[in-house]
């Protein structure tokens, strides 16, 4: 697999680490041959790829399109857009400037390749789900961890009951005594960690609303969301797996939040008001 190509097409990179051995084979030849791709049939694709027409119709459907015209006008989009930039991965032999222009271009466009990924529908779903919500618990481990601690802060602005969980027995523990009206948040950049899985599994089966924020919008947790919002970074060496993402996952949450503040302008202006009186009363010992 040529890794730059496939980073080019944000919708190829989300779903790649759920796709089966053929189809990613599919996924490298599409990204590899993109305008080729444009004037083949279904056959051309399947013969091309050593496929059947049957598995390319199976991948189209995994990317959120109904067949192959709507996959290339997908890609035609992404075609006209401004060329590419190469991805910025970083060298051994690299030195600081080096290092922080490539970091910081790679979340920069990640940043914009989540821009033209997220279903902007299912974050206003997702917005709504939250304000109704009794309870909403922030579930995640690692780097997302991180984004959960963020997006309870933020949150509790809001008046919500909102709680951010990184251990593993606590989160299952609430999940097995949620009850319909609360709804978990679950992060996670692979979307595959066991642990994770089981807390929201339980979560599911106790009744409870299920919101997913991943790198990976095939994955097993988010085949578990009711909404999904994906949106991935450009990963480089040196850095931890997700260091990206987090940012990015950090992002897609300041938006939700801002969704919500917006649908409650006046309870947002009321809380906000009380907590500058009182850090502004700190301020004077």
């Amino acid at each position: 697999m040529e890794e730059a190509n496939i980073q080019r097409f944000p919708v190829l990179r989300s779903v790649y680490g759920g796709l089966t051995k053929s189809e990613r084979r599919i996924a490298d030849y599409i990204a590899n041959h993109a305008g080729i791709v444009m004037e083949q049939t279904v056959a051309d694709l399947a013969a091309q790829t050593e496929s059947s027409e049957i598995t390319i119709s199976r991948f189209c459907k995994k990317l959120g399109c109904s067949g192959l015209k709507e996959l290339k006008v997908m890609l035609a989009a992404r075609l006209s857009t401004a060329p590419q930039k190469d991805f910025h991965d970083i060298a051994s032999g690299d030195g600081g400037s080096d290092v922080a222009s490539k970091i910081f271009a790679n979340i920069s466009e990640g940043l914009q390749d989540t821009l033209s990924l997220l279903d902007y529908e299912a974050l206003d779903r997702a917005a709504a789900m939250v304000l109704a919500a009794n309870r909403v618990y922030v579930f995640g481990f690692g780097n997302s961890a991180t984004v959960c601690a963020d997006m309870e802060t933020r949150f509790l602005r809001l008046g919500l009951a909102i709680r951010a969980e990184s251990d593993s027995h606590m989160q299952v523990t609430e999940a097995a005594l949620m009850t319909e009206g609360d709804v978990v948040i679950a992060v996670s950049h692979s979307g595959a960690t066991k642990e994770l899985l089981q807390s929201v599994r339980a979560a599911k089966k106790a009744g409870a609303g299920i919101i997913v924020i991943t790198s990976h919008g095939r994955s097993l947790l988010a085949e578990e969301a009711d909404i999904c919002l994906c949106g991935m970074g450009r990963e480089v060496q040196y850095t931890s797996e997700a260091g990206a993402s987090r940012l990015i996952h950090m992002a897609i949450g300041d938006v939700l939040y801002t969704r919500i503040a917006m649908q409650e302008r006046s309870v947002f202006r009321g809380n906000m008001e009380k907590m500058r009186k009182e850090i502004g009363k700190k301020r004077q010992f």
